[in-house]
Formats: C-alpha cells, structure tokens, sequence
C-alpha cells in the first residue's frame, strides 16, 4: 500500500501545481511536504497535455495505474487494438508491463512511480486519439484534403469510472466509430484474419486462355476451392456465406465433377467480380484471375488503411447527407426519414483526381451552360479546334473575350489564342447536361448529369475531369428540394430552357471520400481497384513506428 498512497500523493501534489484552472488545488496542496521533488516533476507534468491533465483532475487526482489487475487490464486493450486495424507495440504494452514490475517495489524512487503513472497514461490516450481520429493526418498525405470533421471530446469522466471498474472494452467503446459501416470493416478484418490462420487461398495458375463455362481442367477444381473460401460459390462451405467469414480450407462442398465448370460456378464467378468492380461476364480471364490471386494478407491490409479512412471521417456525421464513394463510382443520399437512395457515378480519371472533401449543397443550376476550365481548354478543347474549327460549331462552343462579348473564331489565332473564354451553350448536349448541383469548394468540382449516359453501365466509372456525373441526377434533385422544404418541380424548371440558379432553402451536407475497401448492405466486403494509388502510401504511413 505504500506504492499507491505514495503515488496518489504525487500525483495530487504535482497536477495541482499546473497552470488555469487547477490554481486552487496547487493552493490546496501546497503543505504537501515533498519539497525536494517538487521542480523536476513540475517540469515534467508541464509538457503533458491538456486532456491528461483533465483526465486527473476528474479523478480528484487519483493515481489511475496502481494495481496489477489495472495494469494488466491496460496491457490487454492496448494489445486489443489489433482489431481494429492498429499496431499494438506503438503504445508500448510490453514496456508498460516490464516497468510496472519495477516501480511497484517499495523502495522505487518516487520520480520514476511519477513518470509510469503518467506515461501508461499517456499511451492510452495516444491509443484512443488515434481510435477515434486516426493515426495518420490525411493532410500529410493529400494537400487536396478538404473535410473538417473533428471527432468529439472523449467522455474523461466515463473513462474514468470505466477504469476504476476494470471495463476496459467500454473505454474502446468511448473512442471507437459507432457507424454501422466501420463495425463491419472491423467483422471483416476479424474474419480475414482467420483466413490467414487458416493457411489463406491457394494461388491459381497463370494461363494462357481463360476458364469459362463448359471447360475440364484441374484449374477449375482450384477455382472452385477459391470462391468457396470467398463465399460466393452457393453453399460452397459452412459459415455465414462470405469470404469475410473466416471458412476453414478444407470444409467445401461436394459437387459431382469439381473439374467441371458448370453455371452455377458461372454464377459465382460473377458474384465475385461485380464484388471487385470488374466486369461480370462468367469468365475468368486475366483481370479476373488477378484479383483471385490477391494474396490474403494484402487484402488484411486493405481492409486496414480503410479502417483507417473511416476514422478520418465516420464521426459527427448529420442526420441527412449525401456520400460520394470515389472509388466505389456510388453516390448515397442518406435522407432525413431514414430512406438511402443511392445512384451510380462517374469519376475523375487518375490524372484529374476527385478530391476528398466536405461541403454544404446550397443550390442548382438547371439547363447550364459549361465554361470550359482551363486544364480542359489547354488539353483537350484547343488541340481538337486546331484540328478542325468545325468543333465549335458542332458542340455548341461560343468564343468570348475576358469580359464576355463574343468574339469570330476565324479571327483568333488558335496556336496562340491569348486571354480567350470558350463557353457551351445549354442544352442536352452540354458537357454538364441539363443540372448541375454546386456546393463551395476549391477544386470548382460539382455534381452534375451528362449526355454521356452509356458510360454508367461500365463497371469501372474513372472517365471525368474531377467533377462527378450522377445517374438519375434528376430523381436527386427533386429529393433534395422535397427534403429541404424547397417549392421547386425540377422538371418544370428544366422544361422552361431557361438558364437559372435555384437554390435550397436549407443547405444539405455532402462529403466526397475514397474507399478501396466497402461493406456492402449484406456485410459483405466489396473490394475495389485503388484508381488514385494511394493505398500503399497510407499504408506505409500506418505501418509507420509511432515515435514517442
């Protein structure tokens, strides 16, 4: 007992002596008879940070880590954030054990007893922060990235108690995204793991022609043993159904000819590539056959860095919005009865990204007319009107002067054009189509419709120069203003031809993020082509050893 009334009355005495709103318990504690200790562990407690300060000011100033049953406590949720995707030893649980060892002997010195309280305390709300918020800054990543979503204060008081209780998992709970979809990237983690454990897949051979319905071979008896381990083949093991689901290798169905591929292995072959974004032709050719091959612990660390992205984001989130799924080429309106409505979408090409961002919705544009930006203007619409000026004519291309007054084509010298506005007039054929929806952002990215319909249907949607073309824009549109309280019949104001903003009465949030890895509704993990390359730069940034 000596160790834990000497430490709780360090630990009164040295957090009282911290600056605001702790005066008066330095005050109070200014009889405490321990003179000779008092400067150096001053200086200590003031480099630490305001939230431990808080935290022990809750506490009444109560040591926290004062007993081997706490510590060990500790020491296993710290080691439990493996489940979330994290790496355990960057919050030091085997140092936190080791030390407690030591300073827990009687005739410890009292500075070192300071200095482990404080940094077991410091390691858990290290491993907390980066539960809740990440461990990687995103800005550090992508200068691009524009969503201010800050997570909110941890309960201190609720730790508190959880602490004292021996409730660890709830102090997880406390920091940890309550949103449906990180719990299901977590499930699947879990289950992927178990893969692992299992031995993983076996990798199929390359080949030289693909298997398809009707082929004899060895390879399809592997490729049946795969997408049993995946899920998607029908009955094609015990379990939940899904390749997340951790089935043991070895436990697979029994069919009359596993050399045989027959349509119901057809089948799954096309529940397996609509689940990668590839597309779903029955066939195992060579995209497909790559993704089989996708050893299992890269797709653990996918699931991993999008662990990762949702903690950047799944926090705050309002009652309604609208998520733009960069990678998964979707777009979902969470409305404010609780409805989803979800469209596809077409986004920018690798070399002109969609941003990530927040913003607000605030109003529309029917029948547009498109200023050509001018990364456009520069790539792509001077070297076609140089080509032939037959292309302004036949996209309804007006050429203007800087202050709008139009200018004669023929007149202008395209190799050398100068200071000159190209702008499509309205209409079906507009690059935009016949609405757009703007909010306020820096990359002047937007949604809106297009005469391109044909490239919905594709699997693989990265066609756009940054902006985002929307299936069905339409259907959205009059969403937004029936759930908005807007008086607005977008169909008879696009009827009208006229060129004319409308606005919301109440702005709608909208959020455009980047996910490689997304639980479908069913909980199944959908596995998407990294378009942008930024997986592996997140995952060496997660992988990264914290530095203490």
């Amino acid at each position: 007992m000596r160790f834990i009334t000497r430490m709780g009355v360090l630990v009164v005495m040295l957090l009282a002596s911290m600056p605001g709103a702790l005066a008066e318990e330095r005050a109070r504690q200014s009889s405490v008879d321990d003179a000779g200790d008092r400067p150096s562990l001053s200086r200590a407690l003031a480099d630490e940070s305001e939230l431990l300060q808080t935290f022990y000011a809750r506490r009444d100033h109560r040591p926290a880590w004062q007993d081997e049953e706490t510590i060990a406590g500790l020491v296993s949720t710290l080691r439990a954030l493996e489940q979330d995707g994290l790496t355990p030893e960057d919050y030091r649980p085997d140092e936190i054990e080791a030390e407690y060892r030591n300073v827990r002997d009687e005739d410890a010195d009292s500075e070192r007893q300071l200095r482990y309280e404080l940094f077991a305390s410091r390691m858990l709300f290290t491993a907390l922060k980066h539960l809740q918020r990440g461990k990687v800054d995103p800005q550090s990543l992508s200068a691009d990235w524009e969503v201010p979503v800050e997570a909110p204060d941890l309960d201190l008081g609720a730790i508190s108690d959880a602490i004292d209780q021996q409730q660890f998992e709830r102090i997880l709970e406390e920091a940890r995204p309550p949103y449906t979809p990180y719990l299901r990237l977590r499930e699947g983690l879990a289950r992927y793991r178990y893969i692992e454990r299992q031995g993983g897949w076996e990798r199929l051979p390359e080949r030289d022609s693909a298997l398809r319905v009707g082929d004899d071979d060895d390879d399809v008896a592997l490729l049946r043993e795969r997408l049993a381990v995946a899920g998607v083949l029908e009955n094609g093991a015990p379990g939940e159904g899904d390749e997340d689901n951790g089935v043991a290798s070895g436990e697979r169905r029994e069919t009359a000819d596993p050399r045989r591929f027959d349509s119901e292995l057809e089948a799954a072959v096309r529940r397996f590539q609509r689940r990668h974004l590839l597309e779903p032709d029955g066939i195992v050719g060579r995209q497909t056959l790559a993704a089989l091959n996708v050893p299992v612990e890269r797709r653990i660390d996918q699931i991993r860095l999008n662990m990762e992205r949702a903690r950047w984001l799944l926090h705050g989130l309002p009652e309604a919005y609208v998520l733009v799924d960069i990678a998964g080429y979707e777009l979902s309106y969470f409305r404010p009865n609780g409805e989803v409505w979800r469209s596809r979408i077409v986004v920018g090409q690798p070399y002109r990204r969609t941003p990530s961002l927040r913003s607000e919705i605030t109003h529309m544009t029917v029948n547009p007319t498109w200023t050509i930006p001018p990364t456009i203007l520069r790539q792509d619409v001077l070297p076609a009107v140089r080509r032939d000026l037959g292309y302004l004519w036949r996209e309804r291309i007006q050429v203007l002067s800087p202050s709008g007054e139009p200018l004669d084509p023929w007149r202008v010298d395209w190799d050398n054009p100068g200071n000159i506005v190209l702008r499509q007039a309205p209409g079906p054929q507009n690059a935009l189509g016949l609405l757009a929806i703007r909010f306020p952002n820096d990359h002047m990215v937007y949604l809106h419709d297009t005469p391109a319909q044909g490239n919905f249907s594709r699997q693989q949607r990265a066609f756009s120069s940054g902006c985002i073309r929307v299936e069905n824009i339409r259907e959205l549109a009059q969403l937004l203003f029936d759930d908005t309280d807007s008086d607005h019949d977008i169909e008879a104001r696009i009827d009208s031809g006229e060129t004319r903003n409308v606005s919301l009465a109440n702005r709608m949030p909208v959020i455009l993020h980047y996910w490689t890895v997304n639980p479908d509704d069913d909980g199944a993990l959908s596995f998407r082509p990294d378009i942008y390359e930024r997986d592996d730069e997140l995952l060496h940034a997660l992988d990264r050893p914290l530095a203490l």
